[in-house]
């Protein structure tokens, strides 16, 4: 701390004097690579004269004591400084030979508390505690490092169980003449600590049951770190509330049964909200949702949504009960959809009931629709076709930043179908599969993958609601072509088929932290039956934005059946 005031003092000084013009400089340092460039980066030296022989005596020898100080936390114990003056007139030449560097010698870790009882568990922790100590013997000790190491270690024991452990000692013994800095650190764990009863505070409107059900632990289990924060996640995710903060006290007294601190902000009930946006896929849009948050004062969630878009109008309204402690909740909704897109214009209703199952990573539903359409290609007969679909759905999906995403998969796997003895009009097993991966490249770019596949089996196609049959073409499909312009002509429209398989390969350069450029090729096709599919390349290039929900997208992408070109853009923007 007293070395980084002294060079904030000493910077200020040059500050004023360095911008003067025509001024050569005064004091020079000279260095070996890369300790040059540490001395460079802390250290700024006036160009201006200084006022008498004694203001340079002091300056010079603040200097030398500041340059050891540095060194010596890069490892240099042993630096030898010189100063010259050739000439009166002449600036002051300071060398610097930084000497030896230190290295780690002897490497001492003590365990005291409840972690030291001999357990074997306990012993087991202790050993890859002791693995994992980033300052091997033979690194080079460096003080930010030193510090670095301490605070990880200490991290990692109060990640479970030993919620007080402290270390009570540290020493670095360094021998100069050595070159070698022998370590010493004494932790005491403290006891065990084991979770007791969750306190709740900050509800006004909901039973504290209602949160206590929701905690992945129960009481007389042993404290870890990532249950308590996988608690606060869950309940983050909530509406209901606004702010979130679980946490104990690790007070020893305790530590057979701590609490569980939960101090909650409850959200607004009832909240309109009301957005715009743009698609290359549907167009311009706006929209309108209504969301009640604790309906029939159960915590149950009314969910009302009215989109108008170019090609699709949709009204929706959902009801979802709180999850248990099992993580599985209940839905129910209704909503009635128009769309026109590729000459097919489509009237349909749908009513549904699901039950739910979702984790961090993995999403699981079970649901049972009824959905009546009536479908209209242009230049062909129009139908009204009704199923009563028994669906389930799986996801699965882990990546390091679900908003910015560059290492990780995404799969998913749907399969549902209906019966003509159960109010369908068509027997028919719908399955569809999806998987996505993300590489870093470097520091900054991503390779992305993307794969899906889908087949309805069945008789024939008619019968069955476009919700359950396939067509291709836009944004997360074929770029190059249109939004569903892929699949089985009807008339003059372009209607769902029974299989469909597209893919992407795309590669992201990020120019700077929020701008990059991207090269990409997309291929498949949608068509009635395997043997009938033709498959379509596309491939271009665009630019991609991060905003705060995420990468947008600005592509142009060319057919290569047709040789096309078209421009891909998504963008919203809510208020």
């Amino acid at each position: 701390m007293i070395v980084l005031l002294v060079l904030s003092s000493f910077h200020a000084v040059a500050q004023e004097t360095s911008d003067l013009p025509g001024k050569s400089a005064i004091v020079s340092l000279s260095a070996p690579q890369p300790v040059q460039e540490l001395l460079d980066k802390y250290i700024q030296l006036p160009t201006e004269s200084f006022a008498s022989e004694f203001d340079e005596n002091i300056f010079v020898h603040r200097l030398q004591k500041e340059i050891k100080e540095i060194m010596a936390t890069e490892g240099y114990f042993n630096a030898m400084i010189s100063v010259t003056k050739p000439a009166p007139e002449q600036s002051i030449e300071i060398k610097i030979d930084p000497g030896e560097l230190t290295r780690v010698g002897s490497v001492n870790l003590e365990f005291a508390g409840d972690i030291a009882n001999g357990d074997e568990d306990h012993h087991k922790r202790i050993e890859q505690l002791r693995a994992v100590w980033p300052l091997k013997t033979g690194l080079p000790f460096r003080s930010a490092d030193w510090e670095q190491a301490k605070s990880a270690l200490i991290d990692s024991i109060t990640q479970q169980a030993f919620a007080a452990a402290v270390i009570t000692g540290s020493q670095a013994s360094v021998d100069p003449g050595a070159a070698r800095a022998d370590l010493t650190v004494t932790i005491d764990s403290g006891p065990v600590f084991y979770l007791g009863e969750t306190q709740v505070s900050g509800l006004e409107r909901y039973d504290a049951s209602l949160i206590t059900r929701l905690a992945p632990f129960k009481p007389g289990d042993i404290y870890q770190r990532d249950l308590l924060h996988q608690y606060q996640l869950a309940l983050q995710k909530k509406p209901q509330f606004s702010t979130v903060s679980v946490s104990i006290a690790p007070d020893i007294a305790q530590h057979r049964s701590v609490p569980v601190k939960v101090m909650l902000t409850e959200a607004q009930a009832q909240r309109f909200a009301f957005g715009v946006g743009y698609s290359s896929n549907n167009g311009a849009r706006g929209e309108v949702n209504y969301h009640h948050h604790n309906l029939l004062d159960r915590a149950w969630n009314l969910t009302s949504l009215l989109r108008l878009e170019q090609k699709r109008q949709t009204f929706l309204a959902g009801i979802d009960t709180l999850p248990d402690q099992n993580q599985i909740n209940y839905s129910l909704g209704a909503s009635l959809q128009m769309t026109d897109i590729q000459g097919l214009q489509t009237v349909g209703q749908k009513v549904g009931i699901s039950r739910n199952y979702q984790t961090p990573t993995m999403f699981m539903q079970f649901g049972l629709n009824w959905q009546r359409e009536h479908k209209k290609p242009d230049g062909a007969i129009n139908q009204i076709n009704e199923a009563l679909v028994l669906d389930w759905r799986w996801r699965r999906q882990i990546v390091d930043d679900p908003v910015n995403i560059r290492r990780g998969h995404s799969t998913e796997v749907r399969i549902g179908g209906g019966s003509q003895q159960l109010l369908s009009d068509q027997d028919f097993i719908r399955t569809y599969a999806r998987h996505q991966s993300w590489w870093p490249v470097g520091s900054r770019d991503v390779f992305f993958l993307r794969a899906e596949a889908g087949y309805t089996l069945a008789s024939s196609r008619f019968g069955i609601p476009q919700e359950y049959l396939f067509r291709a073409g836009g944004i997360q499909s074929l770029r190059g072509y249109d939004f569903k312009g892929i699949g089985v002509h009807e008339g003059n429209a372009i209607v769902g088929g029974r299989v469909m398989a597209t893919g992407t390969a795309e590669y992201t350069h990020w120019l700077t932290q929020q701008w990059g450029a991207a090269a990409f090729a997309d291929i498949g096709s949608a068509a009635d039956r395997w043997q009938d599919m033709q498959m379509f390349l596309a491939y271009g290039a665009g630019v991609r934005w991060r905003s705060p929900a995420g990468p947008l997208a600005l592509d142009l992408a060319r057919g290569h059946e047709t040789g096309s070109l078209r421009v891909h853009f998504s963008m919203a923007v809510a208020f």
